[in-house]
């Protein structure tokens, strides 16, 4: 069994631990949700919470060009527990690692991108 089988097994382990290892219906309510973009991310920690900003790095229209410029926009922060933030990383390699093997390594250097 992989290690990636084993997390996903824990997990099921856990949520059946934290609901009493009762069947649990979740509905859904997305009328207050909203979708945003972002393409760049920091995290800071305390004892108790993980916080993400999301946001769009833009090029800085008046910096000098001897010295380019990003501007880090930011436009939401989610706050976490390190229980759910846990989780968050588990899904997230999950999802990746599914996508991968459908469509090959993503590459995080640009350099190192091939070019099609």
């Amino acid at each position: 069994m992989s290690e990636q089988d084993q997390q996903e097994q824990h997990l099921d382990q856990q949520a059946r631990q934290q609901t009493g290892a009762q069947q649990v219906q979740l509905r859904v309510d997305e009328r207050e949700m909203a979708t945003h973009y972002a393409n760049a991310f920091r995290t800071n920690a305390t004892a108790e919470e993980v916080m993400l900003d999301f946001g769009v790095n833009l090029p800085n229209p008046s910096a000098a060009p001897e010295s380019p410029e990003i501007i880090f926009h930011v436009t939401n922060r989610i706050v976490l527990n390190y229980y759910s933030a846990k989780r968050l990383a588990i899904t997230l390699g999950q999802v990746i690692r599914r996508f991968e093997e459908q469509f090959g390594e993503l590459e995080l250097n640009v350099a190192n991108r091939k070019k099609k």
